[in-house]
């Protein structure tokens, strides 16, 4: 670890800052692991849950059972604005550090329970009941994830590359879906279809435990933040960070529809296509899984385009182009979806960069909307409430829009999210006190 002096008004405070090659690891390996463990729970959703915890729903109308799978995916999404109030109060309030240690156990006892637990044949309806508290409490965790994450990030950043640092809690995102899709390709090229829902299904689950120790190990040997630690210093850290977020209702409400877009884009390219492309166009598993591991490095690839982007005109201006073209992909991106891989490969890979476009700017954009003693409640909260607003039903709600009204129903839904998205864009005022160290 090396050491920084940072002026403080009135005194000089000495402040540990880590490397950059440390602040890489620590922010992110924690997103690698939130979104290997969503990205697990998706697929899970969308091929097995259904026979597994819905057994007699599947016998009738397997449709049915995996649309009520889909449902138990969106419980994490509601459980996390509480997540965030509750990790987000004490990440204002004690530090990054600490709450982002207990943010990561949470999670990662809660996705290994997954992995153990019994199915509806062995224990009925209780396997449903355990199955959605333990999503619940994995959401909880995964609350207070990536706001800690994007902190540990920006808040060591110099001011002409915090866009570029905040691009690393975000980089987990593709390094968590490759892993995910990955060991699921292995598995199920290896393994046969009653296999997988056997057990086949638990190993991806229960080798999380892996990537957990790895993050611990990370997180307990990282710095505090410089910004926090000369706040601490100097005691401008908020007592009571919930209350002192009020004033700051309107960040909170316009960072979250302006962040649901990335949401309902993420759920529909990597769970709801795949189940529909399976189901709906014919593909085999492995065969989508693969097309999507491949369109994944184009959303890791413009994750960093656009936060070097976002360093160089601005955070506002790239989030409102990527999202005026989200909204004109969305109306012929329908047209993608049919039994032909080339068609699909476009419409995945012209998806995630749009993906990557969205989702990179916003680790220094949320953060920058709120002052130093509410940021990560305040950028916790926009992120989570976006979780819900753009991606928790996204999966179910495109699943009964193409069997009611067919497959060009999900463009008009992409279409009408990107739409409140821009709007909300325009209407962010920048913060003008955003109390970073220089």
């Amino acid at each position: 670890m090396s050491t920084t002096t940072v002026s403080a008004a009135g005194a000089k405070s000495t402040v540990k800052k880590d490397s950059v090659a440390e602040i890489i690891a620590a922010s992110m390996v924690g997103t690698a692991i939130e979104f290997y463990d969503n990205y697990c729970y998706s697929i899970a959703a969308a091929s097995y849950f259904g026979v597994i915890f819905f057994t007699d729903v599947a016998k009738s109308n397997p449709a049915i059972a995996t649309l009520m799978a889909f449902v138990t995916f969106a419980v994490s999404f509601l459980a996390r604005p509480f997540g965030s109030m509750l990790f987000g109060h004490f990440g204002d309030k004690l530090g990054r550090k600490k709450t982002l240690v207990v943010a990561l156990m949470t999670m990662g006892i809660s996705t290994f329970l997954v992995g153990v637990l019994p199915g509806y044949e062995q224990i009925g309806v209780w396997s449903v009941v355990i199955l959605c508290l333990c999503r619940a409490c994995q959401g909880v965790g995964l609350a207070g994830e990536w706001s800690g994450a994007a902190l540990v990030a920006t808040e060591n950043a110099p001011a002409d590359k915090r866009a570029l640092y905040g691009s690393f809690p975000n980089l987990g995102a593709p390094i968590g879906f490759f892993c995910a899709y990955g060991i699921n390709l292995l598995l199920t090229t290896h393994l046969s279809k009653a296999q997988m829902i056997s057990f086949g299904w638990r190993i991806p689950f229960l080798m999380s435990a892996i990537l957990v120790i790895i993050g611990l190990y990370v997180r307990e040997r990282m710095s505090e933040t410089p910004v926090f630690q000369q706040a601490s210093a100097e005691k401008r850290t908020s007592k009571h960070p919930l209350t002192d977020l009020l004033p700051y209702w309107k960040q909170v409400l316009l960072g979250t529809v302006a962040m649901g877009i990335t949401y309902t884009l993420f759920y529909i390219l990597g769970t709801w296509s795949l189940s529909y492309g399976v189901s709906g166009l014919g593909f085999t598993q492995p065969q989508y899984l693969a097309m999507q591991m491949v369109s994944v490095f184009f959303f890791a690839a413009f994750i960093i385009v656009g936060c070097l982007q976002a360093d160089r005109i601005g955070r506002k201006k790239v989030l409102i182009a990527t999202t005026a073209v989200t909204l004109v992909f969305s109306f012929f991106a329908p047209a993608l979806l049919q039994h032909d891989a080339t068609r699909i490969m476009l419409f995945l890979c012209l998806g995630f960069v749009l993906m990557g476009g969205l989702f990179g700017p916003s680790g220094a954009y949320l953060p920058e909307l709120f002052p130093m003693h509410v940021r990560y409640s305040g950028a916790g909260l926009s992120y989570n409430l976006a979780a819900i607003f753009g991606g928790a039903f996204a999966p179910s709600l495109a699943t009964w829009l193409v069997s009611t009204y067919g497959v060009m129903s999900v463009g008009w839904y992409m279409a009408a999210m990107s739409a409140v998205a821009l709007i909300a864009l325009l209407l962010i005022k920048e913060s003008k006190n955003m109390d970073y160290t220089k």
